[in-house]
């Protein structure tokens, strides 16, 4: 099969998504209005609560989401073959993760910018919100610590990915400064931010020839480990239009344009998919994935498809910046769309590789040899040439990040006056996946703090003060300190696998609680919009959960991994008992209510 096709037809399907679907979201179910006051307008305070341009915003609200999911979820999956993948990104993205975040943001919006715990909390009860918020903190912590360590895995031996990087942050805090003070400069600061940042890529690359300047930036892991949690406090302690925003819509330039590019050197190559439609690894027992394509294939693609990590940033930085309520079609459908199209890339990057390749790359050294003998077609053809041409041994590096790096390069290195320099390209395709990653990291520890200050509100009522420094300090301290330390004794490096099943968990549980909301709107069928993907997730996510538990974990003697699994998985069963209980009583209900908006509801809330 010709790349070039399944680009086409990604764009189409997406575009037509948005045109007729996403609309249909808009007015039909969840009846945006102009006139409803958003948070952002509501409770405005310079800091947390700032009204955005819709642009900005959504800049940030994609550099957030898209983290390694997108980039490495799809690569892993490519072990099935093509089209398991393919279709799942296609109609997740469209029927489930854009849903998902739509009406996830719309909640938020409705409900103060408040988290989702917050939210269950309101439209549930307390009991069914207070475990919601626990699996929803543990959830996370494990979420932006195996991120880190992603993150770190990319730019450990990366000086120039480094350098590049570092030069981001005083590039957004001058974009920052500007958009502020200075009355319409969106686009005159979005033209500077990004002529410094492709100066600072040409300027890093140069630099880093210089032996002296090399060594500047070529720090350890430990080193790294420790700058990326100061880095992820100061984002969730300096007001949000200073650092964090202009960066994560700076880092857009980075992300759209790579993949922007990619595609356009796919349209110049015309590269083959070499993997199969479907492999023999279908069934399981492969060397990237050990389980069956069902259902493992929902895991193992999350945030290309759906992702319960975008409910932490929709009910957290994004409903406290939106400008009106109009906006979360924009931002909420248009961003996961993009982020679809970006796992698509991802995927038809690592599937021009020859499989042997491939495997080659995704395979333990220790396990090669007797992964040969079983599959001695799988041989690898190119690899040693791909290794003498970028100056690094490629063989056995498992984990995604490096296939796709070289499948980028090697894509790149195709397009008409590209050639011989496909080392350039891999450098560049790892600092790229380490900016994808890093703008979840700054986005996830705000939201962190966000969740702490309201769970200690519940005891402490000085921390609900969202202007009271210390409780904005101390909070941002103590969630940065729970993953940081995870990150820098490498702990969590084994729990790594759970981020899989925790994360689609938290996306069921967003859309199950969100539907809640819907029932209680007096939205009738409508609200099977979201609990027919929201019932299935959580389905398929327990099915693979237990797969995960009872054929890999077990077996291998890996009983802390089974503990965490059973421990995510009782917490969202608790969850989804109590919600499926309101439902029923909210379905006894007739409508007879009428709340601050003008609409008809079955009970009123609190907001």
């Amino acid at each position: 099969m010709n790349a070039l096709t399944l680009v086409f037809a990604s764009i189409l399907i997406f575009a037509l998504a948005y045109r007729f679907y996403g609309i249909f979201m808009a007015q039909k179910v969840l009846r945006l209005n102009d006139a409803v006051a958003t948070p952002a307008v509501e409770f405005a305070d310079g800091h947390d609560y700032v009204k955005t341009d819709r642009k900005v915003l959504f800049g940030h609200h994609f550099a957030a989401i898209a983290a390694a999911g997108p980039l490495v979820g799809p690569v892993l999956a490519a072990q099935f073959g093509y089209l398991p993948g393919a279709l799942w990104i296609l109609i997740g993205c469209v029927l489930g993760g854009g849903v998902h975040d739509m009406v996830v943001l719309f909640a938020s919006v409705r409900h103060k910018g408040q988290s989702l715990a917050t939210i269950a909390s309101k439209e549930i009860g307390r009991v069914v919100g207070g475990i919601a918020g626990i699996a929803v903190l543990f959830i996370l912590i494990l979420t932006l610590a195996g991120l880190s360590l992603a993150c770190i895995s990319a730019m450990h031996e990366a000086p120039w990915s480094l350098f590049t990087i570092i030069l981001t942050m005083p590039i957004a805090i001058f974009m920052g400064l500007l958009m502020r003070y200075k009355t319409g400069s969106v686009t005159l600061a979005s033209v500077l931010g990004g002529i410094l940042l492709i100066v600072g890529i040409i300027a890093g690359h140069r630099l880093m020839e210089i032996p002296g300047v090399h060594n500047l930036f070529d720090w350890d892991v430990k080193t790294i480990s420790i700058a990326i949690a100061v880095y992820g406090f100061l984002a969730s302690v300096l007001p949000i239009w200073l650092l964090l925003v202009p960066r994560d819509y700076l880092s857009t330039y980075l992300k759209i344009g790579t993949i922007l590019m990619l595609a356009i050197g796919i349209v110049f190559v015309h590269p083959t998919i070499q993997m199969p439609a479907l492999t023999d690894f279908i069934h399981g027992g492969g060397p990237v994935i050990g389980g069956p394509v069902l259902p493992f294939i929902f895991i193992v693609i999350a945030c290309g498809a759906i992702s319960g990590f975008h409910a932490i940033i929709a009910t957290g930085t994004t409903p406290k910046m939106l400008g009106t309520e109009r906006e979360i079609l924009f931002v909420g459908y248009g961003a996961m769309l993009v982020e679809g199209f970006v796992a698509l890339m991802a995927l038809i990057a690592a599937c021009t590789l020859l499989p042997g390749d491939y495997f080659a790359i995704n395979t333990p050294v220790g396990d090669y040899a007797g992964f040969l003998a079983q599959h001695p077609e799988l041989k690898a053809v190119d690899l040693q040439h791909f290794s003498d041409r970028i100056g690094v041994d490629l063989h056995g590096r498992t984990g995604g990040a490096v296939s796709l790096a070289v499948g980028m390069a090697h894509i790149f290195d195709k397009v008409p006056f590209m050639d011989n320099v496909m080392a350039y390209w891999y450098n560049f395709a790892i600092m790229f996946e380490a900016v994808f990653i890093l703008t979840a990291i700054d986005a996830g520890t705000r939201v962190g703090r966000f969740f702490l200050q309201e769970m200690l509100g519940g005891v402490f009522p000085a921390f609900k003060d969202k202007d009271w420094k210390p409780g904005v300090w101390l909070c941002s301290a103590i969630f940065t300190f729970s993953w940081g330390y995870l990150v820098f004794t490498g702990n969590v490096s084994s729990i790594w696998p759970l981020f899989g099943i925790s994360n689609q968990l938290l996306a069921a549980c967003g859309l199950i609680v969100c539907t809640t909301m819907l029932i209680r709107m007096n939205r009738g069928k409508y609200a099977l919009i979201t609990a027919i993907p929201g019932v299935f997730m959580a389905g398929i996510t327990f099915w693979a959960g237990y797969l995960q538990v009872i054929d890999i974990y077990l077996p291998k003697g890996q009983l802390l991994l089974a503990f965490l699994a059973i421990l995510a998985m009782l917490l969202m069963l608790l969850v989804f008992i109590g919600t499926f209980r309101k439902w029923y009583q909210l379905f006894k209900i007739e409508a007879k209510f009428t709340d601050q908006n003008g609409e008809s509801v079955k009970e009123l809330v609190d907001r």
